[in-house]
């Protein structure tokens, strides 16, 4: 699923390891979900959403999604 994590998080300037820190797992995980190898849960992508003060549909492109179906 694309996102736009890594722009937010470089706008902010934030680390993977800081965001990981701030939504509550790990730099990996902030990591794998910015390049799209891993689908944050919906608790997480919320946490992230919430984080930069954005909507979930504002962060992550559900669009991608439709198209695979």
């Amino acid at each position: 699923m694309k996102n736009k994590i890594k722009e937010l998080r470089k706008a902010n300037k934030l680390s993977q390891s800081e965001l990981a820190d701030i939504v509550g797992t790990t730099r990996q995980t902030i990591t794998s979900i910015e390049v799209g190898k891993y689908t944050a849960s919906l608790i997480l992508a919320y946490k992230i959403a919430h984080h930069f003060n954005m909507n979930i549909e504002e962060v992550f492109d559900f669009e991608s999604l439709e198209e695979e179906d």
